[in-house]
């Protein structure tokens, strides 16, 4: 029985490799890069956002409305957010943004979730249209067929986002996570 067990010096290199991940992992978390901005949707009392105008939109710029704009959906609170800019490509008539906007529910039993939500962002910056017009924001939510264009400011949504989509897709993915053996 004794030949089962690891040696002791072995239990506790393997303690000290996963104190040392998580800690890397909370030190990674709490020093974001300048590219992500981590979020909570915030319950103001704005319901549209006033995008940039083709002149003044940068990266930056586009995270923060990305986060202000999803911050007016009416989401439950434990949903946490993550924001980060994924590319920029050059096309004929426009300069393409794209974002990712991550949603997960971490709890006390699984702080890091096993699921998560994504809704992918796409913010045209055009080059022939007039510089003061506003930027075109359309997003789509994972595993969809579905682009929804964003209204300008003061302008009506094609289609209110629902939480529900979220679900469904957390949802989803734990289902699959289930009938798949690692």
């Amino acid at each position: 029985m004794e030949a089962d067990r690891p040696p002791s010096n072995v239990s506790l290199n393997a303690e000290e490799l996963v104190t040392t991940v998580l800690e890397r992992a909370q030190q990674a978390v709490m020093n974001d890069t300048d590219t992500d901005q981590r979020t909570e949707p915030t319950d103001g009392p704005r319901r549209h956002v006033d995008w940039a105008s083709c002149r003044d939109f940068n990266v930056d710029l586009g995270l923060r409305q990305i986060s202000q704009y999803v911050g007016t959906w009416d989401v439950d609170p434990r949903w946490l957010l993550h924001v980060a800019h994924l590319e920029t490509t050059e096309e004929d008539y426009n300069t393409v943004h794209r974002y990712r906007a991550r949603w997960s529910i971490p709890t006390r039993r699984c702080p890091v979730p096993r699921e998560t939500a994504s809704v992918y962002f796409s913010v045209r910056v055009s080059k022939v249209r007039p510089r003061d017009d506003p930027v075109e924001v359309r997003y789509v939510v994972e595993a969809s067929r579905s682009e929804v264009r964003v209204a300008a400011a003061g302008g009506r949504e094609e289609t209110r986002f629902r939480e529900r989509w979220l679900e469904d897709l957390a949802g989803s993915k734990a289902l699959l996570r289930q009938t798949v053996d690692f």
